[in-house]
């Protein structure tokens, strides 16, 4: 038997919060609805199985109300013909026909594929919605059982993840209300009562035990007939008014019409771009959530489906330009849920913007720190970089005004919390009960040294100092616009300052990049990996270097073929299928290919445009995931996946929209009602692009770039606004 280290042990405890691969779902076979703090993962019969992937499941604010639901014909189940999400992302559709049936009972025989069966379901406000019709394209009348099948485990979703408890609440319940409803009452360890209820709108002919209802149903040729049923998900309280499946689905479809209209409309000349495009699109919008501090993109399906500071800001952030009311709705939101006091528990100081946000009986029970957690170093430089963008792109001054003491807040944490010891740079340590690393890279392994071994606390990873660079510029600019000519100066003065100690302290000219990380020490973490083009994103880097940093990042030992690796394959830990390790996450890319363009180099920038929709092309619906593995790009082969990646995800399916951004390189200056699109460049497999109900303030225009032999130009169709719009060649 293999002998485990101590140390061993200590990677094991540390690394608890991270999602076991036990747990993977990466799976053609498995299909999301979600909306809101509800989703659900589901086999393509439409049914969870309990011998199907372990996450399956309906889950609801960070617990599995509905752990089994299976349909079934005469017990047996049906044969699958099709399924799909639909393209809004909105109905999952099953097609179904029925096996060849014996004669049974006195009941005829009935031929294979002769019952058609049509499973429709979505979730919306906490609920899930079914119908099931069934048409008989037989010419004789069939006699059959149709029985459906319950059961709620209540696990909490860091369990599905893989953490173990030593013990957990109980169901003390499971009664039927009348003959047409379903009751499960789970008790937690923190009191809370949480309920499923299943709500049949046909009353069954009969109950096998608590949780099987069944239906006896004769179909004449060319009957049909519709059961229709709904889940509800609540806690310590009874529900709320259960709506019909159709005036359910006419609820939904009205807001998804209210939510299309925030983004601006992109059509271009490659149809399987503009899938792309759309489905990104519609990924989104599933990811909004209202909470009751507004409305939010959550991060991600299954693992991440909760408020996170970093994700949410990154997302407004790459979908800034064309959907500016998702930033607004972002800023107010982490401004309401700034810390104000300091909590090393919850990892909290005053002025710090929240890292996730959950729900649950393990953040209620305190076995897990999440409830409001603020263990990450970049979200709060990265919320004052948003307000200024935001401020730049809408002259929303309001909104600007209504969080300039979050804003002053955010900066004072910056100066008094983040410099911990004060030498300019913003550093985190290790936390005594959340995560060890608290960049966007925050696995246990993700900072480390040349050879191998983990990095020295506390650590100031390089893009953090490039957002709080970034930071100081834009809330100099706001300062200035809300006339404090002081504090303007004062922001501009210490950006610059950083900016010149930045490159003295992290610029290795042997690696030609910029160091990974400072340790405790302040020695380099002389390691080649992908943070160093986010230095490009937010503008800390030389100019003089940046053609060195892109050049590196475009070589084959960080360049996979379909965008950059987190890490080299020379690199000590490098592990393409680690998580942050070797990994290719499309928001880096994003954010890489947005900082090449900044620096002017546009071409590189189009090439990772075009590797990332390249992979898109390999992906189911071309949902571009959380990440996936650093394998080099093989001929004819699609990406591997990486097994618990979540999808959709925000940032990834916002990546589109940034790399777009990065081609048009487009500067929207919204205080002086000025676009300028400083020679832009289309990708190779694209002539043209038209943006339509693009919002300026509350007015809306619409242009198209052309490709010609000589350049880019621009054509603007609509404009009845004052704002000029202008091509810079």
């Amino acid at each position: 038997m293999a002998k485990h280290k101590a140390s061993d042990t200590v990677i094991q405890l540390e690394n608890k919060f991270y999602v076991s691969t036990n747990s993977s779902y990466a799976d053609n076979s498995i299909k999301i609805l979600n909306h809101s703090d509800t989703f659900g993962i589901f086999d393509r019969w439409g049914d969870i199985t309990p011998y199907g992937e372990a996450v399956q499941g309906i889950y609801h604010k960070g617990t599995r109300y509905i752990s089994e639901s299976e349909f079934n014909l005469n017990g047996d189940r049906p044969l699958l013909l099709s399924s799909a999400i639909k393209e809004d992302n909105e109905i999952f559709s099953v097609d179904l026909t029925n096996e060849s049936f014996p004669e049974m009972d006195g009941r005829p025989a009935i031929p294979k594929g002769v019952i058609h069966i049509m499973r429709n379901k979505f979730i919306r406000d906490g609920r899930l919605y079914e119908t099931i019709g069934f048409r008989n394209f037989g010419n004789t009348a069939y006699a059959f059982d149709a029985s459906l099948n319950f059961h709620s485990d209540f696990r909490d979703i860091f369990e599905i993840r893989g953490m173990r408890r030593e013990k957990r609440g109980e169901i003390f319940e499971i009664r039927h209300v009348g003959n047409d409803k379903l009751r499960i009452r789970y008790r937690g360890l923190d009191g809370i009562e949480r309920i499923t209820t299943i709500h049949l709108r046909n009353a069954p002919d009969s109950w096998e035990g608590q949780t099987s209802a069944v239906f006896l149903l004769s179909l004449a040729p060319e009957q049909r007939f519709i059961l229709e049923y709904s889940f509800t998900f609540t806690s310590n309280k009874n529900e709320n008014s259960i709506y019909s499946y159709e005036k359910a689905k006419k609820k939904m479809e009205e807001e998804l019409t209210v939510s299309r209209k925030e983004f601006a409309h992109i059509y271009t000349s490659n149809e399987q771009f503009n899938q792309w495009v759309n489905r990104s699109h519609s990924d989104l919008l599933s990811l909004m959530a209202s909470t009751p501090d507004g409305r939010y993109p959550y991060a991600g399906v299954p693992w991440y489906n909760t408020a996170f500071g970093r994700d949410g800001i990154i997302t407004a952030l790459e979908t800034l330009w064309v959907a500016p009311d998702i930033a607004r709705d972002v800023l107010l939101f982490l401004a309401k849920n700034q810390a104000t006091e300091i909590n090393s528990f919850s990892d909290s100081q005053p002025g710090k913007i929240l890292h996730e946000m959950r729900e649950g009986e393990m953040v209620e029970t305190k076995e897990i720190p999440f409830k409001k957690y603020y263990g990450s170093v970049d979200a709060t430089p990265l919320f004052i970089m948003l307000a200024g963008a935001y401020y730049q792109r809408t002259a929303d001054l309001e909104t600007i005004q209504s969080i300039w003491k979050n804003i002053l807040a955010a900066l004072d944490w910056m100066e008094r919390y983040g410099d911990y010891d004060k030498d300019g740079f913003i550093e985190y340590h290790k936390s005594e009960h959340g995560l060890v690393n608290h960049g966007w890279k925050d696995s246990l392994d993700s900072i480390s040294y040349a050879d191998g071994s983990l990095a020295v606390h506390p650590i100031a990873v390089c893009e953090v100092q490039a957002y709080a660079y970034q930071a100081k510029l834009n809330a100099s600019m706001l300062a200035a616009v809300l006339e404090d000519k002081e504090l303007s100066t004062k922001l501009r003065d210490e950006a610059h300052r950083l900016k010149q100690q930045f490159h003295e302290s992290f610029w290795d000219d042997e690696m030609g990049t910029y160091a990974l990380a400072l340790d405790g020490n302040k020695k380099q973490c002389r390691v080649l990996a992908s943070n160093a083009g986010h230095c490009l994103f937010a503008g800390i880097a030389d100019h003089q270097v940046a053609e060195r940093i892109v050049k590196n990042l475009l070589k084959d030992d960080m360049f996979s073929g379909w965008g950059i690796r987190t890490l080299s394959t020379r690199e000590k830990r490098f592990n393409p299928m680690s998580y942050h390790n070797g990994s290719v996450w499309a928001h880096d890319v994003a954010m890489i290919t947005y900082g090449f363009a900044r620096y002017g180099f546009r071409k590189e920038a189009m090439q990772l445009t075009a590797a990332l929709f390249d992979a898109s092309l390999f992906i189911e619906q071309q949902r571009i995931p959380e990440l996936f593995c650093g394998f080099q790009r093989r001929h004819g082969e699609g990406p591997t996946a990486y097994p618990v990646a979540c999808s959709p995800q925000s940032w990834s399916v916002g990546a589109v929209f940034l790399m777009l951004e990065a081609c048009l390189h487009m500067e929207i200056n919204a205080p002086q009602r000025k676009v300028v699109f400083r020679r832009p460049l289309l990708p190779d497999f694209m002539d043209t692009i038209l943006i339509t109900d693009f919002r300026l303030n509350n007015e809306r225009v619409s242009f198209e770039l052309h490709r010609y032999k000589d350049g880019i130009g621009l054509d603007v169709k609509e404009n009845s606004t004052e704002w000029e719009i202008v091509l810079v060649k």
